[in-house]
């Protein structure tokens, strides 16, 4: 999802500042010191809105920063949802590895053995390969070649096989199969593909029946079609058009991503799947070992496993956990501990034109307020943003 030389404007959005709140519902053993002070820094870089849910030793912490919708003093919902774009890629990889586990799928299976004639290389191309983007596949196809088309081509529909054969179609791999590292949404759209050529059953479905029924995540759907945001945690914006205010991308057909980003879910349902899925009960210890094992420094400076990404504790301490998403009008990251007893799931209400320092407040005083046991300014290492896309 990369616009014509991965433009980036500056954002100015009148009166965010003037609007700014920030809301925090403590519990009895969190800061609620931390949390608070970090979201408004990624609303003072210059975005509508921040929201964010921490839990440290299973008690929640709540926060929210700027204005739910701009010309508007109303706060963010901290239960809200949001498009959570690439996290997408962690419940797709889970659900292939629960067919792993099952005996339906083997890692190192041939993708043309159960999906012929789908992609049109002869190279040889594995499940492995795709979940940890090592396949060689081309990225995506072009979404917009201006910003404005971000906004114009909002209501555009696609197939999963469209996206894979406009992706594909005339343009070589990367690189041959296993050999280098390149992150590849079309890769996801195949691993979906595959789930439902397994089963039987939509992706949607099947990723209920697994996942968010058992789970108990009421706010977690895969909308393929349906353009609608129900009980939001903030509006989406992208600053689209020279000297306008920000546009409002909320409503959106998010089929562009399908099974590489097309899931919508809340901190609460995000921080109850990562918990789940890091404990084992939602993989078998084989499969959930090969996930955890990745390529360092895949992703600037985050490793890559099979659909999660990790990261050394910048601050010291145990390495973190996850995974981060960027579309049109939402950021988000869901990154916890190994253990999972330190998590947060967060976002911002803007991706493709938020300030480079906005993502960086993110990434540099919103995780850390929830992961580092000391004091945010401790944090060592700043970490870079990873275009994910």
């Amino acid at each position: 999802m990369v616009l014509p030389g991965r433009r980036r404007r500056a954002l100015t959005v009148l009166g965010v500042c003037a609007l700014a709140v920030s809301v925090v519902t403590p519990t009895a053993t969190a800061d609620p010191s931390r949390l608070g002070p970090a979201l408004r820094a990624v609303v003072a870089a210059g975005v509508p809105a921040s929201y964010a849910e921490a839990v440290t030793g299973g008690s929640p912490e709540r926060g929210v920063a700027g204005t739910a919708e701009l010309g508007q003093a109303r706060a963010p919902n901290p239960k809200g949802r949001f498009r959570v774009a690439s996290v997408t890629k962690t419940f797709v990889a889970t659900v292939v590895l629960q067919l792993v586990g099952e005996g339906k799928l083997g890692l190192d299976d041939p993708v043309a053995g159960h999906l012929p004639g789908l992609l049109p290389y002869p190279e040889p191309i594995t499940v492995r390969q795709l979940l940890g983007h090592t396949s060689g596949l081309p990225r995506d196809i072009a979404h917009w070649t201006t910003l404005a088309e971000v906004d114009t081509l909002r209501f555009q529909r696609f197939g999963p096989e469209q996206l894979v054969r406009e992706s594909t179609t005339g343009k070589p791999l990367l690189f041959a199969p296993g050999t280098s590292f390149s992150y590849s949404n079309t890769g996801y759209t195949v691993l979906g593909l595959l789930v439902e050529k397994l089963t039987g059953r939509p992706f949607a479905v099947e990723l209920a029946r697994r996942i968010t029924v058992p789970l108990g995540l009421r706010d977690t759907e895969f909308p393929a079609h349906q353009p609608f945001l129900l009980r939001p945690a903030a509006r989406g914006y992208e600053q689209l058009y020279p000297d306008k205010p920000p546009t409002d991308v909320t409503t959106y057909v998010m089929s562009r991503v399908w099974a590489s980003g097309n899931l919508i879910s809340s901190a609460r349902d995000l921080n109850r799947f990562f918990a789940a899925l890091l404990a084992g009960d939602l993989l078998p210890p084989a499969q959930l070992r090969e996930m955890t094992t990745a390529r360092p420094n895949a992703l600037g400076p985050f490793g890559y496993g099979l659909g999660l990404m990790t990261v050394a504790g910048p601050c010291g301490g145990p390495d973190w956990w996850g995974h981060g998403g960027d579309f049109a009008g939402f950021n988000t990251w869901s990154m916890h501990t190994r253990a999972a007893d330190r998590q947060i799931s967060a976002g911002m209400s803007m991706d493709l034109t938020a300030p480079p320092a906005a993502r960086l407040a993110m990434l540099n005083q919103v995780l850390p307020a929830a992961l580092c046991t000391g004091p945010a300014s401790r944090t060592a290492t700043q970490l870079t943003s990873p275009d994910l896309r």
